[in-house]
């Protein structure tokens, strides 16, 4: 006999393959009894899935509206955390179309309460630029949080949270209270995807953008209070975040004369990631930052342009012993002679 969650799922196909069945057809094709089927029914019904039955010699069973795609049987953490990954992987070189189809499709056979999560999740959420910030071990967030924050943006309702800034992470948010937990209260407005690492985009109480790290937020009571949207335009929550993180959420940060103009350094670096200040036609300096210093030092190599490294003066100990290992690299190692 087929364990429930695959039977259920047998039951769903042949449902869908004809308009209707009796009962005892369906008892016979799962190999279980009549008894069974209802019982199996009843399942379907709690979960969502829309069976109408009608009594009777002639009676049968039918797959409702709602339902003409194989449906999924999922609970509300796994559609959410299916929905959040073929949102994230739209990203991934090759599969935009694929995962936009598979979203659709799932959005399709999904029961109402799941598919207005998933909806939410949907609208509330975009996925940052791929190759600009080194492959780091992202903390897993708990698809409910992430649920929770989606339905608020979607039905503007504020979001009160604690705010805690780990001791290790000092350099981000520097001065908001490392270490302590700040109850904040913001209106929400979008959710952003980074290497890994979710944000929030939102509006404080003093009408102030700010983006926070939802692994470092603490949802508390539902308000329930709605806010007057005034939204960015939908292009800019992703720049909004990758600007904040540049400027302040790198373990380290760098200032470096460019000799080139700032149009030119633009031209080889994501705009978001790194400030670029022009000085004159031929210099800029940029302003970005990193989780290490390697990664600052590979990043400033691949633009390709002379500058010269104003601070921090680890970076510039780093760049020397760098250079010098270059340096032997192609003369040799010093033998003395």
């Amino acid at each position: 006999m087929l364990e429930t969650s695959q039977r259920l799922l047998a039951l769903l196909a042949l449902l869908q393959t004809r308009p209707a069945w009796t009962g005892s057809e369906l008892a016979e094709r799962l190999e279980v009894t009549t008894r069974t089927v209802r019982n199996d029914i009843d399942r379907l019904r709690e979960l969502g899935y829309p069976v109408d039955a009608t009594r009777g010699p002639a009676g049968h069973y039918q797959l409702g509206v709602g339902a003409k795609l194989p449906p999924l049987l999922l609970d509300d953490e796994e559609a959410v955390a299916v929905a959040v990954g073929l949102r994230t992987g739209a990203g991934v070189v090759g599969m935009g179309e694929s995962s936009a189809r598979a979203l659709t499709k799932l959005q399709q056979v999904l029961p109402h309460r799941l598919q207005r999560q998933v909806n939410a999740i949907n609208r509330a959420m975009e996925k940052g630029p791929d190759n600009t910030r080194s492959n780091v071990d992202a903390p897993e967030i708990d698809p409910a949080v992430l649920s929770t924050i989606a339905a608020c943006i979607r039905d503007e309702h504020y979001l009160r949270f604690e705010y805690v800034v780990p001791e290790g992470d000092s350099m981000y948010k520097a001065g908001s209270g490392v270490g302590r937990a700040l109850p904040i209260l913001v209106e929400p407005y979008r959710l952003v995807s980074w290497h890994g690492y979710w944000h929030l985009v939102a509006r404080d109480e003093q009408a102030v953008w700010h983006s926070y790290r939802v692994d470092w937020m603490s949802l508390r009571m539902a308000t329930g209070r709605r806010y007057r949207p005034r939204p960015m335009t939908d292009e800019a929550y992703t720049d909004f975040v990758l600007r904040d993180v540049a400027s302040t959420g790198w373990k380290v940060h760098a200032r470096i004369t460019v000799y080139a103009p700032a149009q030119e350094v633009l031209s080889r670096i994501h705009a978001a990631v790194g400030i670029v200040e022009s000085v004159d036609d031929n210099t800029s300096v940029l302003v970005t930052g990193a989780d290490s210093l390697e990664t600052i030092a590979v990043y400033i190599g691949m633009l390709g342009l002379d500058f010269h490294v104003d601070g921090p003066p680890a970076l510039v100990t780093h760049l020397r012993t760098v250079g010098e290992r270059y340096l032997k690299a192609i003369d040799g190692p010093n033998d003395g002679t």
